[in-house]
């Protein structure tokens, strides 16, 4: 029995060891610098703080492919979220939130601390051709169909 004990321990920190060796290994020590990187979410309207917005965060290759896996972390009701260990690069950057239009742009992370205020826009409607838009001038002479019997100049 007690043998038995001792193997079962002894395979179990073999196991610890094993997978604590692989983790390390996956790390690597040429990784680089990495970054911190603070967001400030705001509503683009009046300047409030957006809570619970949804800030997803890709690596964007040389050739400006998006790779694939990210990280997503939401905000507070302060309108804020962080993170640390972001390696330097280039970095896709997309704000959904309820109500609000989303938000997405690259950027170049280069520095160890960078903060980002993004403003979120509130939807608007579709523009139709089919719809009356008096706010617009138009130009008489541009809408009318040309005159088929009009001499050329």
């Amino acid at each position: 029995m007690k043998t038995k004990l001792k193997t079962r321990t002894l395979v179990c920190l073999l196991s610890i060891l094993a997978l604590a060796a692989v983790a390390t290994a996956q790390r690597g020590d040429d990784e680089g610098p990495t970054a911190v990187l603070n967001f400030l979410i705001l509503k683009d309207d009046n300047g409030k703080p957006v809570r619970s917005a949804i800030v997803v965060m890709h690596a964007v290759s040389t050739n400006g492919k998006q790779g694939k896996g990210g990280i997503e972390i939401k905000t507070d009701s302060d309108g804020k979220t962080s993170f640390d260990g972001i390696p330097y690069g280039k970095l896709r950057v997309q704000v959904i939130a309820n109500g609000f239009q989303t938000f997405g742009d690259d950027y170049t992370v280069d520095r160890a601390k960078m903060d980002f205020t993004i403003k979120l826009k509130r939807p608007s409607s579709q523009y139709s051709i089919y719809q009356d838009h008096p706010e617009e001038k138009k130009d008489d002479k541009k809408d009318a169909p040309p005159d088929p019997n009009a001499k050329p100049q």
